[in-house]
């Protein structure tokens, strides 16, 4: 079950955090992983390890923002069967304390970057007549989250993009869902912790690992699970969903 065999996955971001844990499962199932990723460097080395652990991995170092430059590297990987727009950047404050310049830097990552692969992708998979997409939301589509403004805007329109993708191209094979976890640990939360809370690390990292009610943060690899099975021929019935993956938050936080 959930085999990925002869299928080439785009996964954006996929140099780290939830990103890589998809491209080293996806690559384990059997998919060539392109990995689309501003950081060469990091993309390189989680196709080195996929390649060290018998997978296909291709790295490309491309800034989600550039329509041009997205386009220009779908149309040289050719075929693609799973697009998994991952990438993104968080920002803290609300709509007083947001920049201008804070607000454009989120919005040109996380919504044009996931727009621009959209655009690329989808007359690729028209022409083949199937395709998979998967984009990655986040419990602030669906909740309020204290200080996170601009962040919560451009996952808000990850979820309705992908119902606006869902239902313009059911007819042409091709499915579309999201996920929208909750805190995961990553290392980007152990940096944000030791940069803004030095000498409280641990108490931090508790604080925020209790604000779900399972009472811990997720596992990138547990994501990368709820992804695979998105993404795989078992789950050819699924289409404009979204899929929280948050330790009961939205449901049992009150």
């Amino acid at each position: 079950m959930f085999s990925l065999q002869n299928k080439a996955a785009v996964i954006t971001g996929g140099g780290s955090g939830i990103g890589k844990a998809i491209s080293k499962l996806f690559a384990r199932q059997g998919a060539t992983v392109h990995i689309l990723e501003l950081n060469a460097d990091a993309a390189t080395q989680v196709v080195q390890e996929i390649e060290a652990d018998g997978g296909q991995g291709q790295a490309h170092a491309v800034n989600v923002s550039s329509q041009q430059s997205i386009v220009e590297a779908f149309n040289a990987i050719g075929r693609i069967h799973i697009l998994v727009n991952n990438a993104g950047i968080a920002h803290v404050g609300n709509v007083e304390n947001t920049s201008e310049a804070d607000f454009e830097r989120v919005y040109n990552v996380n919504v044009k970057g996931a727009y621009n692969c959209l655009f690329a992708a989808i007359p690729l998979m028209k022409a083949a007549g199937s395709g998979v997409i998967l984009n990655m939301a986040s419990i602030a589509s669906h909740v309020g989250i204290t200080d996170r403004f601009a962040y919560s805007m451009s996952k808000g329109a990850i979820y309705a993009m992908s119902l606006s993708i869902a239902r313009d191209y059911l007819h042409h094979g091709i499915r579309c869902n999201s996920i929208s976890p909750a805190r995961v640990h990553t290392p980007f939360v152990d940096g944000f912790i030791a940069k803004n809370y030095p000498g409280q690390e641990a108490e931090v990292f508790d604080r925020l690992s209790q604000s779900q009610p399972i009472g811990r943060m997720a596992k990138p690899e547990e994501v990368a699970a709820l992804a695979l099975y998105l993404c795989s021929d078992e789950a050819g019935f699924i289409t404009g969903c979204d899929y929280p993956i948050d330790g009961g938050f939205i449901k049992l936080n009150n």
